[in-house]
């Protein structure tokens, strides 16, 4: 590897190589907004999953890789003239400054306040400054610019938050407990009737409040989530394990086999 150190102005001109129509990459080329959003999504996903695992020297990398998917944009907005990557920084910039009114005085970079504000007072802030921006947009209503493509669970938590701010929330957690009791009852009362419709919409209103007991246990549900998967991830590979040390695979024991297994399982993991 040399010495070089490359520099934001070095990935831009790459990106626009990447681009250009007589020397550029033939699968950059054929791309647009709408073909590389899954990678979007699929990078972002890594960096989660680096940043879980704690593996920093690959989070630096998947950084990186986020970073290319802003650069590709800007690259498109900059070729239908619609935006280029300098109004991304400023306009990200004005926001930013903005919305910090209780770091920098008067707007300005380095303006500073002298005066501590509270987290409360930073969250009413920055809640009254977002919803006066929707509202110059002609997007004033509580539940606007919510992103339809979230994944569905920090949707959820999303939308309960911002119907609490018009206090259309239980009070507390206990609320949202009973109120999974009483979803729960009538999911079961769904699956008696037998309806694969009625059974769906039941479990979506289960599975909605128990991001909404998340949200009033301050836990991200997403998050949550993704760490049962892994947990459950961890243990059932130790069980095909502990299987294959007996010189059987699960599917070939039986139910009794099978719960001893992932006993011993939950006690290593």
């Amino acid at each position: 590897m040399g010495t070089q150190r490359y520099n934001l102005q070095d990935l831009l001109r790459v990106m626009q190589r990447l681009r250009d129509p007589e020397h550029g990459c033939p699968w950059d080329l054929r791309q647009d907004f709408r073909s590389i959003v899954p990678s979007t999504l699929e990078e972002c996903y890594e960096l989660a999953e680096a940043i879980e695992q704690g593996d920093f020297e690959h989070v630096a990398e998947e950084l990186g890789d986020v970073l290319f998917q802003v650069v590709f944009y800007a690259q498109l907005g900059s070729e239908a003239d619609l935006f280029d990557f300098a109004q991304v920084v400023n306009t990200l910039v004005e926001k930013l400054l903005r919305r910090h009114p209780h770091v920098f005085a008067d707007g300005l970079i380095e303006g500073v306040v002298r005066e501590e504000a509270s987290i409360d007072q930073v969250s009413h802030t920055w809640e009254a400054i977002k919803q006066a921006e929707r509202e110059g947009k002609s997007r004033g209503g509580v539940l606007d610019d919510v992103p339809t493509a979230l994944p569905a669970l920090p949707r959820a938590q999303k939308l309960q938050k911002r119907a609490a701010r018009v206090n259309f929330d239980w009070p507390g957690v206990e609320g949202a407990v009973r109120k999974l009791e009483e979803e729960l009852v009538e999911l079961q009362q769904a699956m008696d009737g037998g309806e694969r419709e009625q059974v769906e919409d039941e479990m979506g209103d289960v599975l909605f409040t128990c991001a909404n007991i998340s949200r009033h246990l301050g836990i991200d549900a997403e998050s949550s989530l993704r760490m049962a998967c892994a947990k459950f991830e961890a243990r059932f590979r130790e069980m095909e394990r502990l299987a294959a040390q007996g010189g059987q695979t699960l599917d070939g024991l039986s139910p009794e086999r099978r719960e001893a297994l992932w006993q011993r399982a939950k006690a290593a993991c």
